[in-house]
């Protein structure tokens, strides 16, 4: 091991272990205001749905990138992170206010300050605490909204959609340049050494390194790894009374990061979901083997 690989080794277990206990204990929030993002979460057409907003998502950033949009990329995913933190607010805001109007207001409040402080003060400490509440949100949300079969189903499809826009299409790393032009805030930032203050600005990731990067004084990691295994996590806590499964998921996302880690680690461009989806997924029905009436989960 590489001294130098230190702070990602370190660093990126404890920011997804943050995002994986964040997602968990806002999963009941999130239900009791009614955020929920699907009305049927056992419903298996729930992933194609996710999965098609993506790709619809994903086709206009890049046609928005390839005619020089910038402002109007910067305006969408500034747009759907302050309605994200909306959303975590309100949550919050609704298990201490009693009024709906009040609880709204001080969410959108919340909301706006949280904004405004990654873009005034776009320090590492800064976004990586404001983005693991973001990510946190979002794993909440989608854990609580999905069971734990439709959740199976989209890390697999999302995992072999990221493999092949790395590895074939390339999109992704097209899409990564145009979205990282616009300083959005939608990484963690991990320094290598001591003592860094650097700014997002001054970041500028590299194409060649798949989702968790290695760039000057920094390592970066997609929120987008910490937020998918989280999902499996959140779900198989809500949805099945034992919780050792919720467990297993999340000792195989661990599992599944180190694995990333390694293939990053070696130079080469890497998918960042295959390891970590298949990571929480195998840990996920390791946690079933020990609860004798999970066992169905391997039948189907």
């Amino acid at each position: 091991m590489e001294r130098r690989n230190l702070p990602a080794i370190i660093g990126m277990p404890i920011i997804l272990l943050a995002v994986i206990i964040g997602g968990v204990l806002l999963a009941a929030p999130v239900e009791d205001a009614g955020l929920t993002a699907f009305e049927d979460p056992d419903s298996l057409t729930n992933p194609i749905i996710f999965l098609a907003i993506l790709l619809t998502f994903t086709a206009v950033l890049l046609l928005l990138i390839r005619f020089a949009k910038q402002q109007i990329i910067s305006l969408i995913i500034g747009g759907a992170i302050l309605l994200t933190y909306f959303y975590v607010f309100l949550a919050l805001s609704n298990q201490f206010i009693g009024s709906a109007t009040f609880a709204a207001t001080a969410a959108f409040a919340a909301a706006i300050i949280a904004i405004a402080l990654l873009y005034r003060y776009p320090r590492w400490y800064v976004i990586d605490a404001l983005g693991i509440i973001l990510a946190s949100g979002v794993a909440a949300i989608f854990g609580a909204s999905l069971a734990v079969m439709p959740v199976i189903i989209l890390l697999i499809l999302l995992a072999a959609y990221d493999a092949i826009s790395v590895y074939r299409t390339k999109h992704m790393i097209t899409l990564a340049e145009g979205v990282m032009d616009q300083k959005m805030p939608i990484l963690f930032i991990i320094p290598k050494e001591r003592g860094y203050a650097g700014t997002y600005e001054k970041i500028t990731p590299s194409a060649e390194s798949g989702d968790i990067k290695k760039e000057r004084g920094t390592f970066l990691m997609g929120m987008g790894d910490a937020i998918m295994p989280a999902i499996l996590v959140v779900s198989a806590y809500t949805f099945i009374q034992s919780p050792v499964p919720a467990i297993g998921a999340a000792i195989g996302s661990f599992i599944g990061l180190g694995v990333l880690l390694m293939m990053v680690f070696s130079g080469k461009p890497q998918a960042g979901l295959p390891p970590l989806n298949g990571g929480v997924i195998l840990g996920f029905l390791a946690g079933c083997l020990l609860v004798s009436e999970w066992s169905w989960v391997f039948v189907l």
